[in-house]
């Protein structure tokens, strides 16, 4: 079905808006496009680099080239950084709390696969991190490390900040979105409820506006959020608990934002003990502290895939498109 002009035209503007922040920390990208049987389509992966193989899992309501601050820093790596189902370029899933971990676990293990990728580590922020943590545990052959970067989402009791929570309501969240619909300024009021500031970044600000005005980011990201948070904290069936923080095997490295709204420092010490392997940094900055701080960050992250990534037992051949 060939899209409507309004439709293509944000699409237009998103990959515009992508080039451009790829451009802006001199990423050298491909855009592949990898099929994703369970959700009948495609997912996005951009794919840069050379050397060992490393997954970029970007959070809810954002898309990969948000991570090209960091990919700037991370020498010596293929980094494939995907967007989320529903999340820019790539099509969407049906999120709901009942079948949102089947639904992540299946999506990460057909887009490894369709990579051609046997057990990279991942770098993970926020949702991304739950996905990634649920991957882990659920195909643990299929997951050698995991990098968080920000406070994994609903990791041991901790939810979003409110205005995030009652954004789950259907009528108040349109009425938010005719009211305070995606600009600059409105973008630069999400960037402070995630404790970042955007003030020096435009080309991530005009990221963030291009994919809010793609068609199918409203009922995606209702769908999503509905599907982890109500107003009055997470869902308990996707909570991520100590039990299951203690199944993780794999080497883990936690980069926590000081001012992280999502979760404190002392959430991720508490992570930090729990995990048999575990190590945490804490740096400035919010629930995207790469965005500002990726020169301090990048050192720390490249340190530790050093240690974890083999090309000889990470890749084998892929379908992608």
């Amino acid at each position: 079905m060939t899209p409507a002009p309004q439709a293509t035209d944000a699409i237009t503007g998103f990959t515009r808006a992508q080039d451009r922040m790829l451009d802006r920390y001199h990423v050298d990208a491909e855009s592949r496009f990898v099929d994703i049987p369970m959700l009948d389509g495609r997912a996005h992966v951009l794919v840069a680099g050379d050397g060992p193989p490393v997954v970029m899992a970007i959070g809810g309501g954002m898309v990969a080239a948000m991570w090209a601050p960091l990919m700037e820093r991370l020498d010596g790596f293929t980094l494939y950084a995907f967007d989320p189902p529903g999340h820019g370029l790539s099509d969407p899933a049906t999120y709901r709390t009942e079948t949102l971990r089947a639904t992540s676990v299946g999506f990460l293990e057909q887009l490894l696969d369709g990579l051609g990728l046997v057990r990279p580590p991942f770098i993970a922020q926020s949702m991304g991190g739950l996905w990634s943590t649920w991957f882990a545990l659920d195909r643990h052959d299929r997951v050698s490390a995991i990098t968080y970067i920000g406070c994994p989402a609903l990791m041991l009791g901790s939810s979003a900040p409110l205005p995030l929570r009652l954004s789950t309501i259907r009528l108040l969240r349109r009425l938010l979105t005719r009211l305070d619909p995606p600009s600059p300024k409105q973008v630069d009021r999400l960037a402070a409820i995630a404790g970042e500031r955007f003030t020096d970044l435009p080309e991530l600000r005009d990221l963030f506006v291009a994919y809010e005005k793609l068609p199918g980011t409203p009922p995606v990201l209702l769908a999503l959020h509905r599907s982890l948070i109500r107003v009055r904290g997470a869902r308990a069936e996707v909570e991520l608990t100590a039990t299951e923080l203690a199944r993780v095997t794999q080497p883990v490295q936690l980069i926590w934002g000081e001012n992280d709204p999502f979760g404190s420092p002392s959430l991720g010490r508490q992570a930090a003990d729990i995990i048999p392997s575990a190590e945490l940094h804490l740096v400035g900055g919010g629930h995207g502290p790469w965005f500002t701080r990726s020169e301090a960050i990048g050192p720390i992250v490249t340190e530790f895939l050093h240690q974890q990534a083999s090309p000889a037992t990470n890749t084998r051949g892929g379908r992608s498109r």
